[in-house]
């Protein structure tokens, strides 16, 4: 007898925080999210920074645990941000010598120097995956940086063509995929906030990109795409995703949105018909926990425009920059939130 799956499981967009005691807070916040490596943050000496990550990692996977997460992650609790890690670690990086350039809201930032080819010399996150699944029994999923973001993240001194960019940075993420899979990920997601960042681009080349990172790939996929963190962004638009009907064209199975903090008008779910939706019902812009009856109430305005059984319930974005404490209990607040919907149906 084949058991129903589950309607309206609960997941992570990927970051949980970080315990002051790993790294200096206050630094993480002042370079949001830093884009080159920022070793500076980590409070622990490199002989130890390791172990001293790990059981950071544990704590995070017993704190999704307690809060009765379906589909948890390692917390990302590695990371300096959700993409650095990943893009520094790449042949064709000049790390040593980085770039200024411009950040998504179009200010200055620090980034990466493309001096050559980008090529994986290597696994990057399947320590992380191998970790998680020796310490939970729950769905576990991985993320990692998507190839036009990271396109968009960068100072191309080599290509001068931002498809074939996106492009090589798509082959790395399929390679770096398949390892992760292979090392026990039962979820994989790529994270591409600047698709509505950077619209006339997105269009021009990143479904290409996409689906070139997710040939060969048969596990659950996830893409998630969002505004900023709700900790740093504060005005953003109830009507916007304007990438967000091209993504149909993508081969994820499932598409994570933030709609909490900006109220998103939930009728867009109507605009993509063939994709799970991965929905973000917790506000990251306030430490403010919500009630259970407060996530019933924006899960309920979602079943108004798609089925449960395309909604996936998660926050709207990375957690990184919240305390433990909210965290925590906006987590079981939308877990909790999630049963009683799921109880009414």
């Amino acid at each position: 007898m084949t058991t129903a799956p589950l309607l309206l499981p609960t997941t992570v967009v990927g970051s949980y925080p970080q315990p002051s005691w790993l790294v200096d807070r206050e630094k993480l916040g002042a370079r949001v999210p830093p884009r080159v490596r920022a070793k500076e943050v980590w409070r622990i000496p490199e002989s130890f920074l390791e172990e001293a990550q790990d059981d950071a990692t544990l704590i995070a996977i017993r704190d999704m645990e307690r809060a009765g997460i379906d589909i948890i992650t390692d917390g990302e609790i590695r990371r300096e941000s959700y993409s650095n890690r990943f893009a520094t670690a790449l042949d064709g990086i000049d790390i040593d010598n980085p770039a200024q350039g411009l950040s998504r809201r179009g200010g200055p930032d620090i980034l990466p120097r493309i001096v050559g080819p980008i090529r994986r010399r290597g696994p990057v996150e399947v320590r992380d995956v191998q970790f998680l699944r020796a310490n939970t029994d729950r769905t576990i999923k991985i993320t990692i940086p998507g190839p036009f973001t990271m396109s968009q993240q960068a100072v191309d001194e080599y290509y001068h063509d931002d498809r074939a960019l996106a492009l090589d940075y798509a082959s790395a993420v399929n390679q770096e995929l398949k390892d992760l899979i292979a090392a026990g990920a039962d979820v994989v997601q790529i994270d591409e906030p600047y698709l509505q960042a950077r619209l006339d681009k997105a269009r021009q080349f990143a479904v290409d990109a996409i689906n070139r990172a997710l040939e060969g790939v048969a596990t659950p996929s996830v893409l998630h795409t969002c505004f900023g963190y709700g900790a740093m962004v504060k005005d953003k638009d109830a009507a916007a995703y304007p990438f967000l009907e091209p993504l149909q064209d993508t081969a994820v199975q499932q598409i994570s949105i933030e709609a909490a903090q900006p109220k998103l008008d939930l009728s867009i779910l109507s605009r993509v018909q063939d994709k799970t939706i991965v929905l973000g019902v917790i506000d990251l812009g306030t430490e403010e926990v919500e009630t259970p009856e407060t996530i019933a109430a924006r899960i309920r305005a979602a079943l108004e425009h798609i089925k449960p059984e395309r909604l996936v319930i998660a926050p709207d974005c990375g957690m990184k920059y919240l305390s433990r404490a909210s965290a925590f209990g906006k987590l079981k607040a939308m877990v909790d939130g999630a049963r009683l919907v799921r109880e009414s149906l």
